[in-house]
């Protein structure tokens, strides 16, 4: 069974509020939940957010998954930073940086990629560029 902390919406039309649950993912929005861990009120000023630090982090600890908005709202209780500073090996890691881009004239030689002078005597004899300042057109009226 696999357990996620998400929302769950109360209150009446146009007016939400919202129980933070531990619930079955298989199990509806607003259906069956296995327990309240806390509530969110988005509509009053500033939004008022209440979690019981103590069940999100047992449940965490126990491997369920929050959603994207439960995750904010569990940094902004704190119990987020409880969780990440109880779990061994596993301190807050930072952002993972994208991969670097690969460079746009291909692969380039090991050799070249050994010595930073090597590599623009490469590029400046890999390609020459076109000194023609006319169009170039393809098909059979090109020459005619």
């Amino acid at each position: 069974m696999s357990v996620k902390l998400r929302l769950m919406r109360m209150g009446k039309k146009k007016q939400p509020t919202y129980r933070i649950v531990a619930a079955d993912s298989r199990s509806p929005r607003d259906g069956r939940f296995i327990e309240v861990v806390g509530t969110y009120a988005p509509r009053s000023e500033p939004s008022v957010v209440t979690v019981d630090n103590s069940k999100a982090v047992a449940w965490l600890a126990k491997g369920a998954q929050p959603t994207d908005t439960v995750r904010k709202l569990l940094e902004i209780s704190g119990a987020w930073a409880d969780f990440t500073a109880t779990r061994p090996g596993k301190a807050a890691t930072p952002p993972r940086k994208p991969p670097a881009a690969a460079p746009a004239g291909g692969s380039k030689p090991a050799a070249a990629a050994a010595e930073p002078g090597a590599e623009a005597a490469a590029a400046d004899t890999a390609e020459e560029p076109a000194a023609t300042s006319e169009p170039v057109v393809a098909g059979p009226a090109a020459g005619a």
